[in-house]
C-alpha cells in the first residue's frame, strides 16, 4: 500500500481547461461535497489542488481498484504525518474509509455523509450563467445551446451523437437498476405531480417489484438530487411535483419533447441552486413567500393569454397578498396592468442572470 500511496502523492494533477464555478474553496475549511455523477466535483478539487504546494496534499480516487482499505486505514495516518501533508481529497468516498485528524479534508461523493465538523457543500450541474462560461461567444444561440446541451460540464465535449449514449452510461453506472428505472419513469413525468406509489404501480406491471425497496430507491435517488420534489403551499402531505436534475435527461432517457415542460424544469433548477424557497398550487408554477412572487413558465405567452392565466389565479393572489407575478418567457419582454400586482414578462436568460 505505501507503494502506491507514494505513486498518488508524486503524480501531477492535470486536470483540463476549468472554468470556474459558483462555488469556492478556501484553505482553512474542511468540505464534503456532494453531487450527482458528471457535475463536475473532481474538476473542482483538483483545480483547487493545483493552487496549493505539490508537497503539501494527496489526492486518492477511492474508486482505485488498487486500493486495499484495510491496509489504507492503517498505513495512510502515517504517511501523512511522515510527508507533513496538509491536504487530504478522498474523491468517491465511502464510509469504510477512516477520518483522522489532519488539517485540511475535502471528500467527495453522491451522498450525504455524517462527518460533523465539514463544510457540507453540494455540487449541482451548471445553472445558465455558469453554463455561458462554456459557450465561444454570448448571442441568441447560447440559450438554444442550453436546451440543448443541459447542465452536465463534459457535454461540450461530447460529439451530437454520443451525447445521449454517455448520459446513459454514466446512469447504468451510478445508479442501480431500480433507481435508473425509477429515474427514467419521472424523466416522463417530468414537472408533473407524481407519487412514489404511483410509480410503483406503473412498475409493477412490467417487472416484480417490492414496494419497500421501490421507496427506498425513490428516497435514495431524491437524497442524491437526481430528482427533486417540489411541495405544494400549505399542504405538506399533498402530492409534490417532480423535477429533474438535468433537462438533458428528458432526450436522453424519453423520446417526449415537451417543451413546456422542460421549460419549467430549467425554471425550477435556477431557483433551487439560488436557495430560494418556494411551493406549487394549482394553475401556480412556483410561489416564492418571502418575495410575495409568483413565478410562471410561459415560454410563448403574450399579454392577452397572461391577463387570462391571471384571472385564473386571482383567489391565490388574494388569498397570499402576492405583490409580483413575473412571466418567464423565450424572448418576450414587457408588463401588463392588473390593480392588485405587478405583472412583468422576463425573457428566460435576463432572468436567470439577473437573480
Amino acid at each position: 500500500m505505501e507503494i502506491l500511496l507514494e505513486e498518488l502523492y508524486k503524480t501531477d494533477i492535470n486536470p483540463d481547461k476549468f472554468h470556474f464555478r459558483k462555488l469556492f474553496l478556501e484553505e482553512d475549511s474542511s468540505y464534503q461535497i456532494n453531487g450527482i455523477s458528471q457535475s463536475g466535483k473532481t474538476k473542482l478539487i483538483k483545480n483547487y489542488l493545483l493552487g496549493l504546494k505539490k508537497n503539501s496534499y494527496i489526492y486518492i480516487d477511492c474508486n482505485d481498484l488498487r486500493i486495499d482499505i484495510d491496509k489504507l486505514n492503517k498505513e495512510l495516518p502515517l504517511f501523512c504525518n511522515k510527508n507533513r501533508i496538509n491536504t487530504l481529497v478522498f474523491d468517491n468516498y465511502t464510509m469504510d474509509i477512516k477520518i483522522f485528524n489532519i488539517p485540511q479534508l475535502i471528500i467527495c461523493s453522491q451522498t450525504h455523509q455524517e462527518i460533523g465538523f465539514l463544510t457540507n457543500v453540494i455540487l449541482y450541474p451548471l445553472d445558465y450563467e455558469e453554463f455561458l462560461a462554456y459557450e465561444y461567444k454570448y448571442d441568441s444561440t447560447a440559450l438554444k445551446n442550453f436546451f440543448q446541451l443541459g447542465g452536465f460540464p463534459y457535454m461540450h465535449k461530447i460529439s451530437s451523437d454520443e451525447r445521449v449514449g454517455y448520459i446513459q452510461k454514466t446512469l447504468k453506472y451510478a445508479l442501480s437498476d431500480m433507481e435508473l428505472d425509477i429515474l427514467i419513469h419521472c424523466t416522463k413525468m417530468m414537472a408533473q405531480k407524481i407519487s412514489p406509489y404511483a410509480i410503483y404501480e406503473r412498475l409493477k406491471q412490467s417487472r416484480k417489484i417490492s414496494k419497500d425497496k421501490l421507496y427506498k430507491s425513490f428516497e435514495s435517488l431524491s437524497a442524491k438530487n437526481y430528482i427533486h420534489q417540489l411541495q405544494k403551499v400549505s399542504h405538506q402531505k399533498a402530492i409534490r411535483k417532480i423535477y429533474l436534475c438535468d433537462i438533458s435527461l428528458k432526450s436522453a432517457l424519453t423520446t417526449d419533447k415537451h417543451f413546456g415542460r422542460i421549460f419549467e424544469n430549467m425554471i425550477y433548477l435556477e431557483l433551487l441552486k439560488s436557495d430560494s424557497e418556494c411551493y406549487y398550487d394549482e394553475g401556480i408554477d412556483f410561489y416564492l413567500p418571502k418575495n410575495s412572487e409568483v413565478i410562471l413558465a410561459t415560454p410563448f405567452a403574450d399579454e392577452r393569454t397572461l391577463f387570462k392565466k391571471i384571472e385564473a389565479i386571482e383567489a391565490f393572489i388574494f388569498r397570499y397578498q402576492v405583490k409580483k407575478i413575473t412571466s418567464i418567457t423565450m424572448n418576450k419582454e414587457g408588463s401588463v396592468s392588473h390593480p392588485f400586482s405587478k405583472i412583468e414578462m422576463v425573457p428566460f436568460d435576463i432572468w436567470a442572470l439577473g437573480r
